[in-house]
This record gives C-alpha cells, structure tokens and sequence, in this order.
C-alpha cells in the first residue's frame, strides 16, 4: 500500500485516474440519489404504489446504514478494492431491478439494492483516500469528492424531471447504470496496489465490537431509524409507542457502531464523528422544510422555491475549495467551527423572512452561506477522523462518520416533520416553520460550541491546513 507522495500532482498518471474515478463515481451515485426524488411522484403513480411511496426512500436508507457498516469490517481486512467493486455490482443490479419493476414491492426491494451498493461504495472509496493519498494531499482530495456531491443537487432533479416527464421515470435507473462500470474501471490498476488488510493495531481506548456481531448492531439500528421515520409521518397515540421502541433500538446499537466515547463527546475521534451528524442534522433538518416554507408561505412557483437550494449547493462547492487551499493556515477545528457558525447564520436569515416583509432573495443569501460552512465543515471532518483513526480501524471509522451523518440527520428531519403536522401540515403557519428553524439552528449552535473538542486530548496542536503541493 503505497501512498501519493506529496510532491506528486494529483493529475499526473496513476494519480489522475484514480482521482477522476473516485468523483465520476461519486458523482453517479449522489445523481442517483437526488434524480430520484424528482422521478419518484410519477413512477409511484404508474406503479399503482403511493401508499409504498416513503419506504422508496427508507428501504434506501435502512439498507445503506447496515451495508456501511459491512463494508468498513470488510475493507479492513481486505482492502478497498473488493468492497468497492463488489458495491458498484450491486448498485447497478438495483438500478436495473428498479428500472425494470412492474409494482411498487419490486421496486422498494430494489432501492434497497441500492442502498446496499451505495453504502459499499461511499465507505470503500473514504480507505481509498486514506490508503492511496498522504495528510498532505487528502483536503484536495476530499474536496474534489465533495464536489462530486454537490454538482448533482444541481443538475439531477432537472434532468431526471425531464426523463420522467417526457421520456420515461424508467431511465433515471437504466440509463445511469451502463455509465457506473467505466468511472470505476479506471480506478482498478491503482487499486490493486492497495489490497491486503490494515496496518497496526486497533486503538484500545476507541475498542469497539468488530466483526458478525457489529453488522447485527447495525441491522437494529437501522431498524431503529425506520420506526422512528414511520412514527414521524403520523400524529396518532401508536406513533408514540412506535418512536420510543425505534428510539430504544437506535441508541443503545449505537455505541458498538461509533467510537468509544462518542455519545459523550469525548475529545479527538468521538467528537469528529458525532460533529459530522450534527451539520448534516442542522443544515438538512431546515433545506428540507424550505421550498415548502417558500411556496406556502411566500405564495412562490415550485422552480423558484427549488433555485434556493441550488444556491446552498453552490455555496457548498466554494466551501470545499476554501478548505483544501494548501495556503490556508487555519487548524481544522476553527474551520469546523466557522463552518457551524456560518450554518446557523444561514438557518437565522432563512427564518428572518417568517418575522417581517423581507425580500425572499434573503433566502438564497442565507443558504449561500450555509452551503459554505457546510463545505469547510464537512470536508474537514473527512480529513479528521482519517488523521486521527489507526490504520486498522479507518474502514470502521469512515463507516461510523456515515452512520452519524445520516442517523442525526434523518431523525431532525423527522422531527421537523412532526413539528410540520402537529402544526397542520401544508397548512402550516409561519410560526410552525419559524419553529423548526430555530430547532435546527440550535443543532448548529451546539456544533459551534463543541467543535474545539474535534482537538485531541493530548493537548497536541489541531492538524493544519497543508503546506503548498505542487
């Protein structure tokens, strides 16, 4: 397994191929996922399926948090290789099983294919960035992953609501899955080279349950959240009973699947990976809530309402430029903690409209800078808990980054949702959406002050940006 050196460009040979493969697939896998939220509506009303039509997304999800998990214990011991490709495989399967459906059982069961690859894939490609690329040189390329995310938020609902409406919802899925084979293939030759288990030794104080019992950890708590998500879409007493019973599973599967200590914010590795839920809580927990918020409450068309995301993704990719400048002297921590802070500025002009006659353009303003934290913040806990995991353990550690991130996030976002129909749905006033923004700028507040904590205990310096690579 060796790394780039640092004096290497990142486009030159080897380096560029890899590189180009890691955002290409990056790139198809987040397209996927933001394309199919647009294709959804007709594709549930032609497979006769609206009743199903929440668990398309939450089968995803359920699936992609165990298949994380797998595939940081796999990767560990064998590489990223197998788990990457072994990923992509299944991806596609699921795409062809979806594109393919004649009902809406089918194509749930088929989301959740994807969700599996997709979990294999995200995890599989962070112990690429840890074993192929040096400290040096992972902000750059972490940053060029971020906008491999990003860039589809902008492009992919437009293009799969064209394909839905005018050509068939059939090819959001089938027409993305011949493209995935080549952006991976380009990887292989570089990925041979990193084969073969970790290095080292497991920290002991972070010791945490590895191996079959782990992976079932993760089944209850992916359980867990689907209780929790289904008792959010409904008021009734049961949904109390149904919350606290995915509630009960969630949090106690969690401490195997999350560093020692992180429920507690211990200082270094705990904290990196529990700030990463907490931005992704705050930031998604109120984008969710906005075009709604812009087309009930300021009377605004749908396209327009949806434009305010588009500035957030923008602001996104200037965020994870600015944090892998090789000239920016700045410990990490204080970007993570600028990154907050701009998130929760960005919720706070959001939610400025609610209160007076403001001009509705604040909106794009607020989520330009919101986008931005999120992409200094974001990135920089990628490059944190790769530093500060052992070897061995990197493939676990890029899996519970994963697990925090989508767990805090989906359960605030279910939270807002309750807020939203206790308030009376798309009846809602401003007061209930006045409501779930400061809920979710109080995440970003929290995330603010703990953020020094991503520091290790020893009292050591926090990392620094890198010195210039040419």
């Amino acid at each position: 397994m060796t790394a780039i050196p640092p004096t290497t460009s990142l486009w030159r040979g080897d380096s560029s191929r890899l590189v180009i493969g890691i955002f290409a697939t990056v790139f198809l896998v987040a397209f996927e996922a933001m394309a199919v939220a647009a294709a959804m509506p007709i594709a549930a009303a032609e497979l006769d399926g609206l009743g199903l039509y929440a668990w398309s997304f939450t089968g995803f999800l359920v699936a992609s948090l165990v298949a994380m998990v797998a595939a940081g214990e796999v990767a560990d011991r064998v590489g990223p290789r197998r788990p990457l490709f072994g990923g992509v495989a299944i991806f596609i399967s699921g795409l062809v099983l979806a594109g393919v459906a004649q009902s809406m059982v089918p194509f749930v069961l088929a989301r959740a294919v994807q969700g599996i690859g997709g979990g294999f894939i995200i995890v599989a490609l962070y112990l690429v960035v840890a074993r192929a690329f040096p400290d040096e040189v992972r902000p750059r390329v972490f940053g060029i992953m971020a906008a491999g995310w990003v860039l589809p938020s902008v492009v992919g609902p437009t293009v799969a609501g064209y394909l839905a409406e005018n050509v068939s919802w059939r090819w959001v899925f089938l027409g993305l899955a011949p493209l995935v084979v080549p952006t991976t293939a380009l990887m292989l030759g570089r990925l041979r080279a990193l084969d073969g288990p970790s290095a080292g030794d497991h920290d002991a104080e972070s010791a945490r349950v590895r191996g079959p019992r782990r992976v079932g950890f993760a089944v209850v708590a992916a359980v867990g959240v689907a209780l929790v998500q289904v008792a959010g879409q409904d008021l009734a007493w049961t949904s109390v009973a149904v919350a606290a019973a995915g509630l009960g599973m969630l949090v106690p599967s969690l401490r195997p699947l999350l560093p020692a200590g992180a429920l507690r914010l211990r200082r270094g590795l705990p904290t990196s990976v529990v700030m990463r839920g907490l931005l992704a809580a705050s930031f998604f927990g109120a984008e969710t809530f906005i075009p709604l918020m812009l087309v009930e409450h300021r009377g605004l068309p749908a396209t327009y309402s949806g434009l305010s995301l588009t500035s957030g993704a923008l602001g996104w990719a200037a965020g994870s430029w600015v944090q892998s400048r090789p000239g920016l002297r700045l410990p990490r921590h204080r970007l993570i903690q600028l990154g907050a802070t701009l998130v929760t500025a960005g919720i706070a002009v959001v939610a400025v409209i609610l209160v007076g006659d403001f001009p509705v353009w604040l909106v794009a303003v607020g989520w330009v800078a919101a986008g931005m934290g999120m992409g200094m913040s974001m990135a920089s806990t990628s490059v944190l808990v790769m530093q500060q995991s052992p070897t061995a353990d990197q493939g676990a550690n890029a899996a519970a980054l994963q697990i925090s991130d989508s767990t805090l996030s989906v359960l605030f976002i279910g939270l807002g949702g309750t807020v939203l129909a206790a308030g009376g749905g798309e009846d809602a006033g401003s007061v209930t959406f006045l409501i779930i923004f400061v809920v979710m700028a109080a995440v970003g507040v929290v995330a603010a002050l703990v953020a020094p904590r991503v520091r290790e205990r020893t009292g050591a310096a926090a990392p620094m940006m890198p010195a210039p690579v040419p």
